[in-house]
């Protein structure tokens, strides 16, 4: 029988923190997370951070993290612990799988943070159109075919 090997980090969650920001970098988010962390794991990537250790505790330093720049500030729960030998890239000598949707999804969180800026400054009172704006599109005109042979015929010689 195979036996079965306890997770190296038992009792523990592994939280992505994306930022996306002119004004914040993962360095900034370190030196925060380190500020306020007591028995977690904090690893830069080029993307952010990975958190690792009592849920209560990767919560209270990401709430912190978050005060930075909230609009450009994205966390993910991450599936495997670090060095998890399922899926640690040392193991499987090339990019994690994950890494290609980390990838895509950066290049999607921009429009977010856009979103949550304008709807973070909207006015309360007013309420946010569910809809596009109603006024009529401006409609192209489009050279009519014959003025175009017209055109073309009075330049050759």
């Amino acid at each position: 029988m195979k036996q079965k090997i306890p997770p190296l980090y038992e009792g523990t969650v592994t939280k992505y923190v994306f930022v996306e920001s002119y004004k914040t970098t993962p360095d900034d988010l370190a030196a925060r997370a380190y500020e306020v962390s007591e028995k977690v794991m904090i690893k830069e990537t080029c993307f952010g951070l990975q958190i690792t250790g009592e849920e209560d505790e990767v919560e209270r330093a990401i709430a912190h993290i978050r005060e930075a720049d909230p609009s450009h500030i994205f966390v993910k729960d991450r599936g495997f612990p670090p060095g998890d030998p399922r899926r640690c890239r040392a193991n499987l000598g090339s990019a994690r799988p994950g890494y290609f949707g980390h990838e895509f999804e950066m290049g999607m969180v921009k429009w977010i943070s856009k979103g949550i800026e304008v709807v973070s400054s909207a006015d309360q009172a007013s309420p946010l159109p569910l809809t596009p704006s109603t006024s009529t599109p401006e409609v192209k005109q489009f050279l009519d075919l014959h003025k175009l042979k017209q055109i073309i015929d009075a330049e050759v010689p």
